[in-house]
Order: C-alpha cells, then sequence, then structure tokens
C-alpha cells in the first residue's frame, strides 16, 4: 500500500477545512496524536508500521471538517458522526480500506453495533472497533488530547473517569491499552504547544 506523505495529507486537510481556524484546530490536533503515538512507539519498539501510524493518526479526525456549518460553525450535536465521515471522505478520495478505518474505528475505546443501538446514536448500526494493532495504537493516543475550547492534554485518569459511564468495560478496554503501549510523556507535549493538561 503507498501511503500519502506528510505533505499529502496537510494538502487533503487544507481542501477540506471551511476556514484557517477549522483546519489550525483539526490538524493540529492529528499532528499531536501522531506525536503522542511516536512517543509509544518508541518506548519499547513495538514492532508497527510507523508510517501507516503516521498516516491513520493524521487522517483520523478529517472527517470533522464535514461537520461545520455554512457559517463556519461546528455542529458538536453531530461529533459523533465524524468518525463515519471522514471514512467516505477517505474512500472518496480513493484511499485503501485499511487507511479509512482510521477514521471510522477510533472514537472512545471503540463502539459495538451494541453501543450504537443502546445507546441510539446517529450511526448506521455497525461495529467501528480498532481491529489491528496499528488502529489500536491510535484510538489509545488519541484519548490524550481534545480539541474542546480550550484544547487540552489529557492524562489517563481523567479519560478513565470520563469513558466509566458509558460502562466500566470500557475502562477496563482503556486499561488494557495502557497495559499494551504505555503512556506518554503529556508534559513535554503541553510545553511544546501550549496547550494545558487536564
Amino acid at each position: 500500500m503507498i501511503l500519502p506523505t506528510v505533505d499529502d495529507i496537510r494538502a487533503l486537510h487544507e481542501k477540506y477545512a471551511p476556514t484557517r481556524e477549522a483546519f489550525d484546530l483539526v490538524y493540529t490536533h492529528c499532528e499531536i496524536v501522531w506525536k503522542v503515538a511516536e512517543q509509544l512507539l518508541a518506548a519499547d519498539g513495538h514492532r508497527l508500521d510507523s508510517d501507516l501510524v503516521r498516516a491513520g493518526a493524521l487522517l483520523h479526525d478529517i472527517g470533522v471538517y464535514r461537520l461545520y456549518d455554512d457559517g463556519g460553525r461546528l455542529r458538536a450535536g453531530d461529533y459523533i458522526r465524524h468518525g463515519v465521515l471522514g471514512h467516505t471522505l477517505l474512500c472518496q478520495e480513493g484511499f485503501p480500506e485499511r487507511l479509512c478505518r482510521f477514521c471510522s474505528c477510533h472514537t472512545g475505546v471503540g463502539l459495538t453495533r451494541h453501543d450504537v443501538e443502546r445507546q441510539k446514536l446517529p450511526l448506521p448500526v455497525a461495529d467501528y472497533v480498532a481491529e489491528t494493532v496499528e488502529e489500536q495504537l491510535v484510538m489509545y493516543a488519541d484519548k490524550f488530547h481534545t480539541k474542546a475550547t480550550p484544547s487540552a492534554f489529557v492524562s489517563f485518569d481523567t479519560y478513565a473517569a470520563h469513558v466509566v459511564r458509558f460502562g466500566t468495560e470500557k475502562v477496563d478496554a482503556f486499561h488494557a491499552l495502557r497495559a499494551r503501549f504505555g503512556e506518554p510523556d503529556l508534559a513535554t507535549l503541553s510545553a511544546r504547544y501550549g496547550h494545558p493538561l487536564a
């Protein structure tokens, strides 16, 4: 599989971002997720496809741009759909399914068809679960940064406290990801990007 370069991915973000502010918010977050994943990859020498992880991290939230209205405002009520919207966008751009899945399979610690039905989510009923280790790493790295206003880094404990409202099995899944990948050095990234640590 031929993967897009960082420049290719940045150009794709620029193509779909409705405003400069939207680009700065989403692309910076995707870049941070890559930096988190990069740290975790380096920590113990995981034998993963680092180029695929980089591309997946940089593209995972591209569907967010499809949630902006004509006035440049984010439709937050539809946010749960950004993953499937990104998957569709990348498919339309001709990317392989292996790359498109980073969009649809990174929400929370995975959405099952049971989650979709039980929570009455506005998504096609299906499993949106990271399957490959590369997908799992990007999904996990994504939990350590939020695009909320203001953007911030999120500690392991803060995210674990947040995800418990969706069931103890989600907390267990998050702990299993930490056991697999470890924890990133968020203080260094917080200083680099100027985003606080929550």
